[in-house]
């Protein structure tokens, strides 16, 4: 069935201009394979402006919401807002999850996967605003739907490194420095997806999986942080 994506744009309150390239947004890569000359293009190229975008309007944000900060704490605070799990939190807010296309196969996708492909569907998203409306209507954007998430994260100490945080909580209970290995990867090349154990000597205290090995690592020592209740 066709996607209505006059209902999204209600929903967000944007009237895109050119309707195809909303669409885009929400095109998978997989999507093309099963649909080709459907849709104009998949969203990856959408994805690497959006990114740089969000990024830009962040920062700047940060910068002036905080002007004694240092500028390792806007750092930890601007990754922190712009991470995979914070911005696919906002993509099931507004409810893109029911507007991705996706293969059938990765259609079956649940969890974590999921939660990566709606992250990389709301960067592409406001690379689409920013095309299509303009920086000012993609900060507007941004501001209603992503600032918001500030506070939760600051209540919650969510900008602190999980992996230093671990480190410095093992060391301090168990006299014990945290290591990490990969237990597996998969996908194609330009989407690995890495599973990682992170461990105090023999004992594995949690695992974590991500787009990277330095985020899979991040994600398993935030999972032992929780566990330990540290």
């Amino acid at each position: 069935m066709p996607k209505d994506f006059k209902s999204f744009e209600q929903n967000i309150g944007i009237h895109f201009n050119d309707a195809e390239l909303l669409r885009q947004a929400f095109t998978h890569r997989s999507y093309l394979n099963e649909h080709r000359g459907e849709v104009r293009g998949h969203n990856e190229r959408l994805e690497f402006l959006g990114d740089a975008v969000l990024e830009l309007i962040v920062t700047r944000f940060l910068y002036e919401k905080f002007p004694q900060k240092p500028e390792g704490e806007l750092t930890a605070y601007r990754a922190a807002l712009v991470n995979a799990v914070t911005l696919s939190e906002v993509a099931q807010s507004l409810g893109m999850n029911d507007f991705l296309l996706l293969s059938r196969g990765e259609a079956k996708d649940v969890g974590r996967a999921r939660g990566v492909l709606l992250a990389n569907a709301i960067e592409a998203l406001v690379g689409a605003i920013y095309i299509d409306q303009g920086y000012d209507q993609a900060r507007q954007f941004i501001e209603n739907h992503l600032f918001p998430k500030l506070d939760e994260i600051l209540q919650g100490r969510l900008w602190q490194d999980p992996k230093s945080a671990l480190q410095e909580r093992a060391q301090e209970a168990e006299g014990i420095t945290p290591s990490y290995k990969v237990l597996s990867e998969s996908g194609p090349d330009h989407a690995r997806e890495f599973r990682v154990g992170v461990f105090l000597n023999s004992i594995k205290l949690a695992e974590g999986e991500g787009k990277s090995k330095q985020e899979a690592e991040a994600a398993a020592a935030k999972a032992a942080l929780e566990s330990r209740g540290w």
